[in-house]
């Protein structure tokens, strides 16, 4: 079957590899969709972290349907429509670094039973390729820490950023501002549930959301009233500006990666008593993400689709442009 790897630096390839078979505890999924993540970028950035230093299968945001089952397997039987957690300490992480991954048509899921959940009831499993971006977004909410009647800002609308949106307005947040370069995601963000979307290219960021969220006083002047960020640019720079800017008492939640280090002022971490957060993986409950999608119409999100033959093409638009949302890849052609 065809298989996305990483081979080295740079070098991610198509390649012909062997179908996989369950062990006793395992289940194989014929995979529907799989979308390409900003992490999987930094891994090409970074080169294959195999254990055995070999090419480094990628994928971790899968949607598909039971094949085969371990004999021990419970939980699951063939034709069964699912996603798959990929990120567990105890399991290692499908598609970030184990010889599993998501970008081929059949995937191998170890310990079936503990990775495995029923797909979003009434969602195509593309759409349903979403619930691992939507869980991290989710996270990226839940540490923000706030109550609906609090302004927020995402900075950042790729889709983990358009997920953290699409989680706040479902909480009944009334006052959302999405910020982002791209006239694309800015309208993504909009449908998704943002109040408010800014151009920092065009506009005065910090002047828009005092406008919309009002001011806090500081012994620096005044500061939006913005109660949470959202860090979902992985710009290095924005995260130096947010420490610079936000206001008295607000929480700053990093969850894009950032490979360096980050230049933030402890003076006015200090002075303006921010909270600042990491946000990694997912809510303690994995099932929060999927019933999100059940309530709610994401489908927008996904705007790109490539065949895994076309990988090459689909690297290419996120490199060069992200006027896009969810960029997938599916299985049409010869495995």
């Amino acid at each position: 079957m065809k298989q996305v790897r990483i081979h080295a630096v740079g070098d991610a390839r198509v390649d012909d590899v062997d179908e996989p078979a369950a062990g006793p505890r395992d289940a194989v999924v014929r995979v529907a969709a799989c979308g390409i993540c900003g992490s999987d970028l930094s891994f090409l950035k970074m080169g294959p972290i195999t254990a055995s230093g070999g090419p480094m299968p990628l994928g971790h945001e899968m949607a598909g349907e039971v094949v085969e089952v371990g004999q021990e397997v419970v939980g699951f039987t063939v034709g069964d429509q699912v996603v798959v957690l990929p990120g567990n300490d105890d399991l290692g992480r499908i598609g970030c670094g184990t010889d599993e991954g998501g970008m081929a048509p059949l995937l191998l899921v170890r310990e079936a039973d503990r990775r495995l959940f029923r797909a979003p009831a009434g969602v195509d499993l593309r759409t349903a390729a979403l619930v691992e971006p939507l869980a991290v977004g989710m996270n990226a909410a839940n540490q923000a820490d706030v109550t609906p009647d609090q302004p927020v800002a995402v900075f950042g609308c790729g889709p983990v950023g358009l997920a953290a949106i699409a989680t706040f307005a479902d909480r009944g947040h009334a006052r959302i501002v999405g910020v982002d370069v791209s006239a694309a995601r800015r309208e993504l963000a909009a449908a998704l549930g943002a109040s408010d979307v800014v151009d920092p290219t065009t506009e005065d960021v910090w002047a828009r959301l005092s406008d919309l969220h009002g001011t806090v006083p500081t012994m620096l002047g005044p500061a939006p009233a913005t109660a949470a960020y959202v860090e979902a640019t992985g710009v290095d720079a924005v995260v130096t500006e947010l420490t610079n800017h936000a206001g008295t008492g607000s929480t700053i939640v990093i969850v894009a990666v950032h490979g360096g280090e980050v230049a933030i002022s402890g003076l006015l971490v200090m002075m303006r008593e921010l909270t600042i957060r990491g946000a990694m993986e997912y809510p303690a409950r994995y099932e929060d993400a999927i019933e999100l999608l059940e309530r709610r119409d994401l489908s927008a999100m996904v705007t790109h689709t490539f065949d895994v033959t076309e990988f090459g093409d689909a690297l290419a638009l996120l490199q060069a442009s992200k006027e896009c949302g969810k960029v997938l890849i599916t299985f049409g052609g010869d495995s």
